[in-house]
């Protein structure tokens, strides 16, 4: 699949996609407390998404069986939601979620504290955010894909954290998954010259502990090789000759994000 640039037509589509997808985030990361039950996060993130009038895209995708991935502690990503898991003062939560709207894809994360939790733990998830934003800084026009992965790699790495490598960011539009693939490790080539009118789902997703990862017996869940946490911050954006859109985002607080 071709790197696609979208038209004027489709980013405006995207745009309201990606603000959609933000109020459900907001929504979902304040109904979030101890005692809920994953599966009532998911259960919740589907109503919230249906009832904009939009399709839930993660639900049923290579037949994943759940609305909203949701991870919990040592979870990196694609936690399965279930009754019986109950989020506890202190754990923390990354929730991955996407929708559909008039055709086209959204996708962004989120790595909430429940309750009070860890000086530690809020370190990792801050600094996964912040490389985030370090990493967009490179995204722009003329630029190189690899300029976004070397800049992420550069900012986690002085903090000790393993940056995990099986995993990655990628295009989107139509499609929930185009390319290009976007590590958030160093890369040795500089990969895609970046245009103005690509969309990109970038994604750092961050370990306390070791980058080392695995699956799961239900061959979704992926966790630390060490037990260790993880944090996962994803945004939907687009190129432009200046400094990247991000569409998953208010226009206020991209504002206030690219004045600190």
């Amino acid at each position: 699949m071709a790197v696609t640039i979208k038209s004027q037509r489709e980013i405006d589509l995207m745009r309201e996609s990606g603000h959609i997808l933000y109020k459900v985030h907001e929504e979902l990361g304040q109904a979030i407390e101890p005692g809920m039950s994953t599966l009532d996060i998911d259960r919740l993130g589907e109503k919230l998404i249906r009832g904009y009038g939009c399709i839930p895209n993660f639900l049923h995708y290579n037949g994943y069986p759940a609305s909203i991935c949701v991870s919990v502690n040592n979870e990196v990503v694609h936690g399965i939601p279930r009754a019986d898991r109950i989020l506890q003062e202190g754990d923390i939560v990354s929730l991955d979620a996407g929708l559909i709207y008039k055709g086209y894809h959204s996708d962004a994360a989120r790595t909430y504290g429940v309750g009070r939790i860890s000086p530690e733990a809020q370190k990792l998830i801050d600094e996964t955010r912040n490389s985030f934003f370090e990493g967009i800084k490179k995204a722009k026009d003329g630029n190189h894909l690899h300029d976004i992965s070397n800049t992420i790699d550069a900012y986690i790495s002085k903090f000790g954290y393993g940056i995990v490598q099986e995993l990655v960011g990628h295009g989107i539009g139509t499609s929930l998954h185009e390319d290009p693939q976007i590590p958030n490790f160093a890369q040795k080539r500089k990969g895609i010259r970046l245009q103005a009118g690509m969309t990109l789902a970038i994604e750092p997703m961050i370990n306390l502990g070791r980058a080392d990862v695995a699956w799961e017996d239900d061959e979704w869940t992926v966790v630390t090789m060490d037990g260790s946490l993880s944090a996962h911050y994803e945004n939907t954006i687009l190129i432009t000759e200046g400094r990247p859109e991000i569409l998953t985002l208010t226009e206020e607080e991209r504002e206030c994000i690219w004045q600190e």
